[in-house]
């Protein structure tokens, strides 16, 4: 009876481990590398990341480009998901007013429970309308309900057409823009010690 809770004990312990160097390892770093880096090498390469997921987006995506042109700012994390029952994930982002270029720098992190085997590495762009859903994510923090479908279709896949409640999200795999975006119990936050 007891061989169910000391799997997924060992289960959620490996998982842990991982994450601890989970969302470093989106930075194709170790923890150890990661930790002895000043805060303007992580800044750089955040914003070397995020600038290339956004990149990506609006070269594979019309749609979103058009959405790009009038959003108020954008967000972008890389991502690392992994389970083993116990699911969860990790990464590092960059939230910016398009105007200003002002950059807020912050964290994501999700945790569950479930049948999860395996590990998914993604990025994450996040388009917003305006200045007050903007300010709400990064001030505030926000939490993934539960998953965004985005619009399907050969001229759509991958992405939302416009914006929803203030947002747009967009989730790109090692092999593009996926068409559904599973965010659930992800949580996004500001990093005390990049800001």
């Amino acid at each position: 009876m007891l061989k169910f809770p000391r799997i997924a004990f060992l289960g959620s312990a490996a998982l842990a481990a991982v994450l601890a160097s989970g969302s470093l390892a989106a930075q194709d770093k170790t923890e150890a590398e990661w930790n002895a880096q000043k805060v303007d090498a992580k800044r750089s390469q955040i914003d070397a990341t995020a600038g290339a997921a956004l990149d990506k987006l609006l070269k594979e995506n019309p749609a979103a480009k058009e959405l790009y042109g009038k959003a108020y700012g954008w967000a972008a994390f890389d991502n690392l998901k992994l389970g083993f029952f116990f699911s969860g994930g990790g990464g590092k982002g960059v939230a910016v007013e398009t105007k200003s270029n002002k950059r807020t720098y912050m964290d994501m992190g999700s945790v569950g429970f479930g049948l999860a085997f395996g590990g998914k590495k993604y990025e994450v762009v996040f388009l917003f309308q305006d200045s007050a859903t903007y300010n709400a994510f990064v001030d505030k923090g926000w939490e993934a309900q539960g998953s965004a479908n985005a619009t399907a279709g050969k001229a759509n896949a991958g992405g939302q057409t416009g914006f929803v409640n203030g947002m747009a999200i967009y989730q790109i795999s090692g092999t593009g823009l996926m068409a559904n975006v599973d965010l659930a119990g992800t949580k996004y936050f500001k990093d005390k010690e990049l800001n």
